[in-house]
């Protein structure tokens, strides 16, 4: 176990479904997973191993921002020696184009600005998903009719910011289509450690047009995100 992680070595599955609340984590457990077991409580993360199709799959709690997901993803990659990473999460879209409940498949990711980005010392070029599980989110993203969009994502270490929507104009200028927490520190920490990860966020609030969906929707509202995570993770090896 770790200090922030209470799962023994073996209780954890080379795959790690990666939803930042702990409510998404129990709910998509006990409704995708086979035989779904709690592995972990410390700080009230949970985290829960069971299988899909025959395949092991955990889901673990990341809380909200870099800090927090650092943390876990570091602990799970280094420790228990998890290789391959799926955050499910939310984002905002940037864009009108980018509608509420639709997808986000993260093609790259990077911190909203150079400001932001210097905090964690990650600006530079964007980093990105590996490409076998980002070409399989596609298709079958495609194939369950689910709707989509990929491309880049802006990571925000700030969740209320005094700039308001201005602080998004890097971001937009570089063609982000949502903001989020956290998928730029999961490329980078994969690619750190020579794991895979892929970043799928559903689309709870538009920046551009105001619109937002109402808390009371979850967790059903994240079915399609899930359903196609797991899928991703069914050809791995």
């Amino acid at each position: 176990m770790t200090i922030h992680i209470e799962a023994e070595k073996g209780d954890i599955a080379d795959t790690v479904l990666l939803p930042g609340d702990p409510e998404r984590a129990e709910w998509m457990a006990k409704t995708f997973l086979q035989a779904p077991r709690c592995i972990n409580r410390r700080r009230g993360a949970l985290g829960f191993t069971g299988e899909f199709r025959g395949k092991p799959v955990s889901i673990q709690t990341t809380g909200i921002g870099v800090s927090s997901f650092l943390i876990y993803a570091h602990e799970l990659l280094d420790y228990y020696g998890v290789r391959t990473l799926i955050r499910t999460g939310t984002c905002g879209g940037l864009t009108a184009a980018v509608k509420l409940r639709s997808l986000v498949i993260a093609r790259s990711a990077r911190p909203e600005s150079e400001k932001s980005g210097k905090v964690f010392g990650l600006y530079d070029a964007a980093s990105g998903p590996d490409p076998a599980l980002f070409a399989r989110a596609l298709t079958k993203a495609s194939e369950l009719g689910i709707d989509h969009h990929a491309g880049l994502i802006a990571s925000s270490d700030i969740f209320h910011h005094p700039e308001g929507h201005a602080r998004f104009a890097d971001a937009r200028a570089a063609g982000a289509l949502a903001v989020d927490m956290e998928t730029s520190a999961l490329y980078r920490i994969a690619g750190h450690f020579g794991a895979r990860a892929l970043s799928i966020c559903t689309v709870v609030d538009n920046i551009d047009t105001g619109e937002f969906t109402d808390y009371s929707e979850r967790q059903t509202l994240f079915t399609p995100m899930a359903c196609l995570a797991l899928e991703v993770t069914v050809d791995q090896p």
